[in-house]
């Protein structure tokens, strides 16, 4: 049975999510913010149960209505593209009715969590070795147009030490949790001496193809952009899309129970995964 704890507002929770990954910080594409608002007031709707989760599906749903959460923070949004209707017999649009019915509002950060600092490409590049990071795709701050510090899209990482690709690779599968990853070699081999890394979470080829590296991470890419790496000799590294996202969920979990106070319980869904499984 699940404990009773603190009780805050939808507005104070979405104060300390938007504090750390504003939704001005999105890219211009993306859909950030209340994809499901509350028919009350946001500051008198109640949130003694947060759960966060990377994808919104059927089975996270239903955990977050067993868990008695009022509100998920879905990184990936839920509704992307406009619709005209929602439709029950659609999987995607069933659940959003059901999480109506059910009375849970439903936030989504995504590429603002990206970018941010601190946020998902800090928290990849960390796992990979200490040294200078920097982002790839600065955001600008409005007033003065000089870059935000540590605020972008991609990381570009200078290892203060250079490490073999084998090494490397073995520092990503212990950060992501992960037993393989899919390479492109490139030039190079396990041994090959690595120092420059361009990364960005999810399928990022369109931020670190043309940056200067020895080795590009990313999630997933197409296979043409894989085969013009590959052609001009570089190494790719892909984990899957979700794998460089999910590891952060523990990580924003603190640092929301930190902003908050009081604060909720804030679960991190067991149902969420990887859609595709090697078998």
């Amino acid at each position: 049975m699940l404990q009773d704890m603190s009780v805050t507002q939808l507005s104070n929770l979405l104060e300390a999510i938007e504090s750390f990954a504003p939704p001005g910080l999105a890219e211009p594409w993306d859909n950030v913010g209340l994809i499901v608002s509350p028919l009350c007031p946001l500051d008198s709707f109640a949130v003694p149960r947060v759960l966060l989760t990377i994808d919104l599906t059927a089975s996270v749903l239903d955990e977050a209505i067993a868990a008695n959460s009022t509100v998920i923070v879905a990184y990936h949004p839920p509704l992307f593209q406009p619709i005209k209707r929602l439709n029950q017999n659609v999987p995607k649009e069933r659940i959003i009715l059901q999480a109506i019915h059910a009375g849970i509002a439903i936030y989504s950060p995504h590429t603002a969590l990206d970018v941010a600092s601190g946020g998902v490409n800090d928290w990849l590049a960390s796992g990979l070795g200490a040294g200078e990071c920097r982002p790839i795709e600065p955001r600008l701050c409005p007033d003065t147009s000089a870059p935000l510090p540590r605020v972008g899209q991609g990381r570009l990482l200078e290892l203060d030490r250079p490490v073999p690709l084998g090494t490397l690779l073995d520092r990503l599968k212990r950060h992501l949790g992960l037993e393989h990853l899919r390479v492109s070699w490139g030039e190079r081999h396990a041994e090959s001496v690595v120092g420059r890394l361009a990364l960005c979470a999810g399928a990022g080829v369109t931020v670190i193809q043309g940056q200067e590296a020895d080795v590009y991470v990313t999630g997933e890419m197409r296979h043409h952009d894989v085969l013009e790496l590959a052609s001009l000799g570089k190494t790719v590294v892909l984990s899957e899309h979700t794998h460089t996202e999910r590891g952060f969920l523990p990580v924003f979990r603190d640092i929301l129970m930190k902003s908050l106070n009081p604060s909720p319980a804030i679960l991190i869904s067991s149902q969420d995964g990887d859609p595709l499984q090697f078998v």
